[in-house]
């Protein structure tokens, strides 16, 4: 142990050197400090390390939107511990964390963030992990913590699982209690340093990690509780209370990353957005994409910070947008004043929008989902001209335009549904109803624009390639989705292709559903090494030409 504190120390005298040297000629730091320290402190006996928390440098403009300044003592910085827990020892072992926790990290890199990368915790790891975050933090500092591993929910109560936490059964919740961290007790820590903002980011929402077969399982469930986060908190779960998260689409998915982990950091590089846009915008992403995996998998946000947060400014533009400071009048200025005029009365509200609905079709039906510009505090729908209109009811997250709980913007149809006319009512702030507004509903052309954008969103996994009795090219995603299909052409070790594929016809009754006498796949020759493909659409347009590569343990 003394032998590694020597080597630690040591590093760390070295890259305050180096660093001092480079500021003497005006060159940036070296921003990998904290992976390199990481690397140096592993225990010789391989188990799993604390992650070291380089503090950031300070002096910086924090970026707040005002006149005069505020005294938070060292100006704001951005900070972000990131962990991705894998190697469970006693629970289910997971495959894309560590990952997932890579992707994330890289994405907060680029937005400036001071970034410390954990991987495959114990309980003792994560505490001194987390001690090094809490010591890293100053008044002011905006803090992104991410955590993609097991987590349960006990009594309503959500832990993060180390992966030495211990099996238990049922009446063992203790065990799992003792030995993992509730996200609570994260929070209260980062807001007694004086974090400003804090956003907490959970890929936690697994399957349960403690099932018992031939026994009750521990009293707790798969996913995580909702939440009410104090002021200045936002958190995003990967999956709503009590669902669970999709790892991947299916199990040939190449993709490296979680269904979820995938859409928030491609959302994470647009500029612009607010946390609530990129929370709502991957919620809507990974929604319609486990839709397609029979699958249900809504993300959940809390949202608790007061005023517009953006994680990624465009020019010119401030990381949060607030409203002006109060002004505290003098004593002496609360004396008695004449009564004012009767103030005008306020102009009428302006009419509500009418709605965009998008419609996704899976085996089990229809979810039309509807979107409004303004905000509204109630939604109802009417299938036709006659009948009742039907509430669509809330959901266990907090709007942060009304303050209020969310309205659910989704309702369901039945997969004969014919082709008709929706009307759609909605309220709001003041309580007044708008509408109807008629939307057209055509399922014949939804199959085909829904699976459309599902073959867009899946483009990196319309071919797999798999060693079974030779090298075989599978295309079950393209024949999932065949009703958008008008022709598939491959070519084999070929830039252009030239081989045309046949797909079963489309079924509007069980359009993702593969003919039992249909084969989805094709018999490669043994050398192959990739294929490119290109389709071209119902709609008579092409896409661009993919190409999909043979990974080298295939030739194995």
């Amino acid at each position: 142990m003394l032998r590694l504190l020597v080597a630690v120390l040591g590093s760390m005298a070295l890259a305050l050197a180096a660093s001092g040297a480079q500021a003497e000629r005006g060159e940036a730091s070296v921003p990998d400090a904290p992976a390199l320290l990481l690397a140096q402190a592993q225990p010789a006996d391989g188990s799993p390390a604390p992650a070291p928390f380089v503090p950031p440098k300070r002096g910086a403009p924090d970026g707040r939107v005002g006149g005069a300044s505020r005294d938070i003592g060292p100006k704001a910085h951005r900070l972000a511990l990131v962990i991705g827990n894998d190697v469970y020892q006693n629970v289910p072992v997971l495959s894309k964390a560590v990952a997932d926790a890579n992707a994330v990290a890289a994405a907060l890199r680029k937005l400036g963030f001071t970034v410390t990368v954990a991987q495959n915790q114990s309980r003792q790891a994560m505490s001194e992990t987390l001690l090094n975050l809490d010591s890293a933090v100053q008044q002011g500092d905006t803090v992104f913590f991410f955590f993609a591993g097991h987590g349960f929910e006990i009594r309503g109560t959500n832990y993060l699982l180390p992966i030495d936490v211990p099996a238990a059964a049922e009446g063992q919740e203790e065990l799992v209690q003792d030995d993992s961290f509730p996200v609570d007790n994260i929070i209260s820590r980062l807001q007694a340093r004086g974090a400003r903002t804090t956003i907490l980011v959970l890929d936690a929402c697994r399957n349960n990690p403690f099932p018992h077969t031939g026994t009750r399982s521990i009293g707790g469930s798969g996913g995580l509780a909702s939440v009410t986060p104090p002021e200045g908190v936002f958190i995003l779960f990967s999956a709503g209370a009590k669902q669970t998260a999709l790892d991947a689409m299916s199990p040939t998915d190449p993709d490296p990353d979680s269904v979820f982990t995938r859409n928030f950091v491609r959302e994470l590089a647009r500029p612009g957005l607010t946390i609530v846009d990129i929370a709502k915008h991957t919620q809507a992403e990974v929604k319609q994409l486990a839709a397609f995996a029979r699958h249900d998998q809504t993300p959940a946000y809390y949202d608790q910070i007061v005023g517009d947060f953006v994680l990624n400014p465009g020019p010119g533009e401030a990381p949060e947008r607030t409203a002006a400071a109060l002004v505290v009048p003098r004593p002496e200025a609360l004396a008695p004043s004449p009564a004012p005029p009767a103030a005008p009365r306020p102009a009428p509200a302006q009419p509500i929008n009418a709605p965009f609905a998008n419609f996704m079709r899976s085996n089990s039906g229809w979810t039309v989902s509807l979107s409004f510009v303004d905000p509204v505090i109630a939604i109802s729908w009417r299938l036709g001209e006659k009948g009742p209109f039907k509430e669509t009811g809330f959901l266990d997250t907090l709007d942060s335009r009304t303050r209020r709980r969310m309205v659910n913007p989704s309702f369901e149809l039945d997969p004969d549904t014919p082709a008709s006319v929706i009307y759609v009512r909605a309220v709001d702030l003041n309580g007044n109803t708008a509408g109807p507004f008629p939307i057209k509903f055509d399922p014949a052309a939804e199959v085909v624009r829904g699976e459309r954008r599902a073959l867009d969103l899946t483009a990196g996994s319309w071919v797999m390639f798999r060693n079974f009795n030779g090298l075989l090219l599978y295309y079950t995603q393209l024949m999932s989705f065949r009703c958008a299909i008008r022709e598939v052409r491959i070519g084999i070790d070929n830039s252009m292709p030239d081989k045309v594929i046949k797909l079963p016809p489309c079924d509007p009754a069980h359009p993702q559903n593969i003919p039992a006498n249909a084969r989805p796949y094709l018999q490669l020759p043994p050398k192959t090494q990739m294929v490119t493909v290109e389709l071209t659409y119902a709609d008579g347009s092409v896409s661009e030409t993919k190409t999909f590569r043979k990974t080298a343990h295939l030739d194995q």
